[in-house]
Order: structure tokens, then sequence, then C-alpha cells
């Protein structure tokens, strides 16, 4: 019993250390439209898609964190309530950021592909 006990701690002692290592994916530069190749074009368009699949695994990291804070304080069962408090604002605040940043992505990928095609027409 006490084996089963001793492995229970260490993967509860896991789990929240793998929470706490929420990793914001860096956004990645994208190609000038106005004098990009098909080719550099693509490769953006594969960047943004590799960032969005990392960030949503960013923010999924995120709503982990700050659903099991909020959790918590609403249970009474903080030990330090003003700090859990503070680290739930500051992961709901990184995950609106996320939100954010794969939003403005999204939209200058789209200004480029314009410049693209208005660059090369037909």
């Amino acid at each position: 019993m006490n084996v089963a006990k001793s492995l229970l701690a260490v993967l509860a002692l896991g789990s929240s250390m793998a929470m706490a290592e929420c990793v914001q994916p860096e956004s990645p530069t994208l190609p000038n439209g106005g004098s990009a190749t098909m080719d550099d074009m693509i490769a953006g368009q594969q960047a943004v898609k590799t960032f969005q699949a990392a960030n949503l695994e960013y923010m999924a990291c995120l709503e982990t964190q700050f659903t099991a804070a909020k959790k918590t304080i609403e249970e009474g069962k903080a030990k330090d309530a003003e700090s859990l408090k503070a680290a739930y604002e500051a992961d709901v605040a990184a995950y609106n950021e996320a939100v954010s940043a794969e939003e403005a992505l999204a939209g200058q990928f789209n200004t480029e592909i314009r410049e693209f095609r208005a660059a090369n027409p037909g």
C-alpha cells in the first residue's frame, strides 16, 4: 500500500510540475507578400499552422492552471489565497494575450496573401 501511495504522490507532483510549464510559442516571421515566392507563402502558411497548434496547447495548459486555481480558491483550500488569485489572474491574462496574438498573426498573414495576389495576378 505504501508503494502505491508513493507512486501516486510522485505522479501528482509530476502533474503539477507539468502544469507549471506552459510554454508560450514564438510567433513566426511571415513572408513579405509583395516580394515572396509561392514557396515562401506556402512555408509561411505552414509556419502559421504550426504556431496555431502550439498556441492551442499553450492555451489548454493555461486553462488547466487557471481552472484548478479557481476551484481551489472557491473551495477555500488555498494556503495563500492572494498568491493563488494573482497566479489565476496572470494565467487568464496570458490566455487572452495568446488569443490576441493568434488573431493578429492570422490578420497579418491574410494581409500578406492579399499583397502576394496583387503582386502576382492571374
